[in-house]
């Protein structure tokens, strides 16, 4: 999948001007004790940082868990983590899909479902922004609440567990297993990986 399957050009080079703020891009650091408590429960040693950003996450990653770990970074706007990734055992996207382009989503969710190889935490602000684009438009291009946002979810992959958090939700997701797989889990009483609370 090419670069242009997930983005517009004018939209790439608004997210890279965006990004020279140093404001802009900082909801990874909320939820980088989060990820790095999920990636000590499965022992997670590497991570897709999807959507990265500036990369923050990984910094603070590094930080919190002292010990050697891999951060690969995506981030269209950069051209240095532009590529199409690889997928990895553990993918983050936190507070991305918000501001992908309406008709892009599901090009990007199919995607996040082919990178994320085992575990996923995602974030998804539902409310405006405070930060406006150069032509106007709210930065956060969705605005949709948790309920629309679910199914769009559950068709690409499993939902192990989901928290709301006022204004936006996260949660962990797994890949999605074949419904007999799903089935006979739950039949011996399997609910996936455990996660922290």
């Amino acid at each position: 999948m090419g670069r242009a399957d997930l983005i517009s050009d004018e939209y790439r080079e608004m997210q890279r001007a965006l990004h020279e703020n140093p404001a802009y891009g900082v909801a990874s650091l909320h939820y980088a004790p989060l990820v790095a408590r999920i990636m000590e429960s499965v022992g997670a040693e590497e991570l897709l940082d999807y959507g990265a950003g500036k990369g923050r996450l990984g910094v603070a990653l590094q930080e919190a868990l002292q010990r050697p770990l891999t951060v690969h970074h995506y981030e269209p706007a950069m051209p240095q983590w532009s590529a199409s990734p690889q997928p990895c055992r553990l993918v983050a996207c936190l507070d991305v899909l918000e501001h992908i382009e309406p008709a892009l989503l599901d090009t990007v969710l199919d995607d996040l479902k082919r990178v994320t190889a085992q575990i996923g935490v995602f974030s998804v602000d539902t409310a405006p922004a405070q930060k406006v684009l150069p032509d106007g438009r709210n930065a956060h291009l969705i605005q949709q609440p948790f309920e629309w946002w679910l199914p769009k979810l559950q068709a690409r992959f499993d939902i192990l567990s989901v928290h709301p958090t006022g204004r936006s939700f996260w949660l962990v997701v797994g890949r999605k297993r074949p419904w007999w797989q799903r089935l006979l889990a739950r039949l011996a009483g399997q609910r996936g990986p455990q996660m922290p609370a």
